[in-house]
């Protein structure tokens, strides 16, 4: 999947393909989120503040399911 680098202190880039939600994170790692609806991806690309507190808030408290693939 094809991932957009950010700028933020825990998130290196984001990928969203067919509902599911790629992050790579500066540690190396990298996780897909499934069942993502598009608007939390559009959100969290546009969260320019903090790209990791939206993550946290409403990805990862949420919790969708999700595998580390790295």
């Amino acid at each position: 999947m094809n991932r957009t680098s950010v700028n933020s202190s825990n998130i290196r880039s984001i990928g969203y393909e067919g509902m599911i939600l790629e992050i790579e994170f500066h540690n190396n790692t990298v996780y897909q989120y499934f069942h993502i609806p598009e608007i939390i991806y559009k959100n969290l690309m546009a969260a320019t503040d903090s790209h990791g507190q939206y993550f946290d808030e409403h990805i990862k408290k949420s919790k969708y399911p999700y595998v580390r693939i790295k």
